[in-house]
């Protein structure tokens, strides 16, 4: 695995790099926010996964993960920030971040995340290759009489049209909660079954996450993702037929 870790504190990219090398994992280093893009931009396809302090110097952490988004809806993105306050937090989530460590964190955290993200991406990137050879039967993992969606080709429509821009972690929250109509996910359940690990509690990276895909679902058309209030999330599109 390939990493850039733009960071502009060099005590915590030097002890993560050693811990990296562990892994085997490469580590390309970049020490402000206009360094780490330019970096990403050179070679964008190479990178799995970026670690990205919120603090930089020259251009923040929250401008360079909108332009890295601008360039790649795909690439795994961790914000690592020492900001605490829930509105940083869900704001980087909204700017494309897939999730946030807060400083200090253990470095062991951080490479358990970093696997997490990378096994995700790796089973869409698998999906996507496969499309090229076979459909499911009936083309669709999940229809209804209003909503299709494909994992073979992480495509969704809603009454015919696509729902465009979809990230992977919107893509798989949408997934989770379409195969299984008016079951009420609670956010803790949502957290282990789309981003593959415990958040212990932290149930704001779900909040972010559904308000985005919320905004491209109603580019197209009527809600189908419905909040159940002091319990969770749903998919119905059933109130489409009145």
């Amino acid at each position: 695995m390939k990493l850039l870790m733009i960071e502009d504190n060099t005590s915590v990219a030097e002890m993560m790099a050693m811990f990296f090398q562990k892994e085997k994992w490469e580590v390309v280093n970049a020490y402000d926010g206009e360094e780490g893009l330019a970096k990403f931009k050179e070679a964008p396809d190479s990178f799995d996964i970026i670690t990205l302090d919120l603090n930089l110097p020259k251009m923040d952490g929250m401008q360079v993960a909108k332009e890295i988004r601008k360039i790649s809806q795909t690439v795994p993105l961790i914000m690592l920030t020492a900001r605490d306050t829930e509105s940083d937090q869900v704001l980087g989530l909204e700017l494309g971040a897939d999730d946030y460590v807060t400083k200090p964190f253990s470095p062991i955290t951080l490479i358990a995340r970093i696997k997490a993200l990378h096994r995700r991406a790796e089973v869409g990137a698998e999906v996507g290759a496969e499309q090229t050879t076979s459909e499911p039967p009936d083309g669709f993992d999940v229809e209804t009489d209003h909503f299709k969606l494909s994992t073979k080709t992480r495509e969704a429509y809603l009454d015919g049209k696509q729902i465009e821009g979809l990230t992977p972690k919107e893509f798989d929250l949408l997934h989770t909660l379409s195969k299984s109509p008016k079951q009420v996910f609670s956010r803790e359940q949502l957290l282990q079954l789309v981003w593959d690990y415990e958040y212990y509690g932290d149930e704001r990276t779900v909040d972010a996450h559904i308000k985005k895909l919320r905004q491209k679902v109603e580019k197209v058309g009527p809600q189908i993702i419905q909040t159940v209030w002091g319990v969770g999330y749903k998919f119905d599109d059933s109130g489409l037929d009145r």
